[in-house]
């Protein structure tokens, strides 16, 4: 897998690249393999959902390359990763396939001077590259090896550079002394391997100090966001970067960044202040870099804005700190009814969790205390832990944890449990990060939870407005869907009903209420109640539509509502049908051929008070299907209604007629992605 990578990489004249394995029945791309960056650059996508608006996840769930050519078009088409990575870069992604299944996805990262389109010879490279190593995996899984990395993703190592002979050497030095300045050299992961003694002389350091160091680390005047964004800028686009730093108290030095896939070389000259140069810390900084801070806050920003219900919450804090922090474990935790409630968590056993859920919040542990005091707590190994909690029981196998409030609105609303499987200090530096990242963690799951209520609130109206059960009528079969939208609150008007009048009569109805909201759910149900009142007293279809009509004109609500009424004979296996402005039902006869019943179409209910509507009449045999449905089964962006209808009528001619349940999830699987609200309703008649 390594030789193959390394090959595509190669061939395609790509800088570097990311391999993702799709475990079987997973929803989530894994990142196994990463080459010509660090594991700093890639850590944030170690885990990428299906559905996550990510080129590699469009690539496998759309199975098709995708192209980003450029800094303007990755921000217009995926804003998450552009504002973590805002540097000119341009990436391919495409799926992993052996023979129908996918097995995972590569992405390959060019400079930004790559041009606009990618050229028929790449793609060529890129075609077999996925082939192959399409392949490797499916071996992989044949042979029952493990996918996914234990630990981290392994690094590929950079290609190896020319030798050069001992003359060569003396005279490249001798060449480097005699530069004006100094000169350093950094590998992918901007630590210093070699620096010149006049770049040592410049920065003011010893150069044993600076070999093997990252520099902002080494020196604290250069920890400032700008210096190791530039080092990014200049790792990620593989293009030149300058960036000039004051060293303290008053040395302004200009510094020029070239890299290439081994690394990269920095020129060190005197010079002036740039503008917008950002002030130097007086003091060392401690704990994680201020660029690398930055980095973290700023990505775990982007994901928790996408974060819809508590759950995403959950998930995207663990996908995202967790490798990003180097911790192994983490629970978050909320109050509920004076108890403390885990909301979620990872890297902990089940068995474990379930103990602590539900504790009182009087109990004596950092979870509940945090909660409550909204003051974190940093415990370096157990035996603080243990001073300030002396009855724990040191069970979870950790060695050090950081509990964070989470704060929402000025006050805690939860607590979050960072855990590390060795000892970790927590500088002042590294304290202030982490209780920053909480912060953005509280806010997100503030909103979720409102989210979630809501949700939960508008389902059980939803539920509340529908029938639960559809009566039982002799002669009669039925199968009957509901699908809310995907957007909004996931409530709507669209309504189904089926009222049993006498031993030989029923009536059928369905309809669609402007609008996806509460007022429409509402209304929805007033239009059901009045349906079926008229229905129960013997009322004509025509009549039942036009005294409902009446009913809505008088409360003016604003909206409007398109319905279908159907009286079925069972006797006589007649039906009766009104339309107010409703899509026109379908029947599938015995023998399979399905036919659009040309219902006269009425104003929809709720325009004219003194609206009249027409009825048809026709037969519905033994054997024979019905097939009353909203307009969010057929309608769809850039498709016409005519062929969508006409599908519909496809799908009903292929399925099973006795079997009507299998029937209308048949219907509703096929059904465009739900921007609308979907109802559905069968009838088949017996003999």
């Amino acid at each position: 897998m390594d030789a193959a990578m390394a090959a595509v990489v190669r061939e395609s004249g790509a800088f570097g690249g990311l391999l993702y394995v799709l475990p079987p029945a997973g929803n989530a791309l894994w990142q196994v393999l990463v080459a010509g960056v660090p594991q700093e650059i890639a850590a944030p996508w170690r885990r990428v959902a299906l559905t996550d608006p990510m080129p590699v996840a469009d690539a496998v769930r759309e199975r098709r390359l995708v192209w980003v050519g450029g800094r303007e078009d990755m921000a217009r088409r995926y804003p998450r990763p552009a504002l973590v990575l805002p540097y000119d870069f341009a990436l391919a992604a495409t799926p992993l396939a052996s023979g129908t299944t996918v097995r995972g996805g590569l992405v390959l990262l060019w400079s930004g001077a790559h041009p606009e389109r990618l050229s028929p010879e790449e793609r060529d490279v890129i075609q077999e590259g996925c082939r192959q190593l399409g392949g490797i995996l499916q071996q992989a899984a044949d042979r029952g090896d493990p996918l996914l990395p234990a630990d981290r993703p392994r690094t590929l190592p950079p290609p190896a550079g020319r030798t050069p002979s001992p003359a060569e050497a003396t005279a490249v030095s001798a060449f480097v002394d005699r530069l004006p300045g100094g000169s350093c050299a950094l590998d992918l992961h901007g630590r210093i391997t070699f620096i010149t003694p006049a770049g040592a002389d410049l920065v003011g350091a010893d150069r044993t100090d600076l070999v093997g160091a990252l520099p902002w680390e080494a020196l604290p005047w250069m920890d400032v966001p700008h210096v190791e964004d530039r080092y990014r800028a200049a790792l990620v686009s593989r293009r030149p970067q300058n960036f000039s730093v004051l060293r303290p108290p008053d040395t302004w030095l200009s510094f020029a960044l070239y890299p290439d896939a081994t690394g990269i070389s920095v020129r060190i000259t005197p010079g002036g202040p740039a503008e917008d140069v950002p002030p130097v810390p007086s003091v060392p900084a401690a704990g994680p870099s201020r660029a690398t801070v930055l980095y973290h806050l700023m990505h775990l920003a982007s994901t928790l804005t996408e974060a819809v219900g508590v759950q995403d919450v959950v998930e995207q804090t663990a996908d995202q700190l967790l490798p990003a922090l180097g911790a192994q474990a983490m629970v978050l935790m909320t109050a509920e009814g004076g108890r403390l409630k885990i909301l979620g968590h990872r890297g902990y056993r089940a068995e474990l969790m379930d103990r602590f859920d539900a504790v009182p919040l009087s109990s004596d542990i950092p979870g509940a205390n945090v909660l409550a005091r909204g003051v974190p707590d940093f415990f370096a190994s157990f035996a603080e832990l243990r001073h300030a909690y002396p009855t724990t029981v040191h069970e979870d196998g950790m060695a050090a944890w950081a509990v964070l409030p989470l704060i929402a609105s000025g006050r805690p609303i939860g607590s979050l449990l960072l855990a590390y499987e060795r000892p970790h200090v927590f500088p002042p530096g590294e304290r202030a990060a982490l209780t920053s990242l909480a912060g953005l963690v509280g806010q997100a799951l503030d909103r979720a939870r409102l989210y979630d209520a809501k949700h939960h609130l508008a389902h059980r109206l939803q539920s509340a407005l529908l029938p639960h059960t559809l009566p039982h009528v002799p002669g009669l079969r039925v199968a009957a869907r509901y699908l809310p939208a995907a957007r909004g609150l996931g409530i709507g008007g669209d309504f189904y009903d089926l009222i049993r009048l006498d031993e030989h009569t029923a009536s059928a109805t369905i309809g669609d209420v402007q609008g996806h909201n509460v007022d429409a759910a509402a209304l929805m149900g007033q239009v059901r109640t009045a349906v079926h009142a008229h229905a129960t007293v013997g009322a004509s279809p025509d009549d039942v539509l036009a005294r409902t009509n009446r009913l809505l004109t008088d409360l003016d609500p604003g909206l409007f509502t398109s319905c279908v009424y159907v009286h079925l004979d069972l006797a006589t296996h007649r039906v009766c049908l009104s339309s107010a402005g409703h899509p026109p039902p379908l029947v599938r006869h015995a023998g399979g051929r399905v036919e659009l019943l040309q219902v006269p179409p009425g104003l929809l209910l709720g325009i004219e008070p003194d609206a009249q509507y027409s009825v048809l009449e026709c037969d519905l045999p033994p054997g024979s299907v019905l097939a009353l449905y909203t307009d969010g089964l057929v309608e769809a962006p850039g498709v016409d209604l005519d062929d969508a209808t006409a599908a519909l009528a496809g799908l009903l001619e292929q399925a099973d007629p006795t079997d009507l349940d299998a029937m209308a999830d048949t219907l509703i699987r096929h059904a465009p992605s739900p921007g609308d609200d979907i109802a559905l309703l069968l009838l088949s008649t017996r003999a």
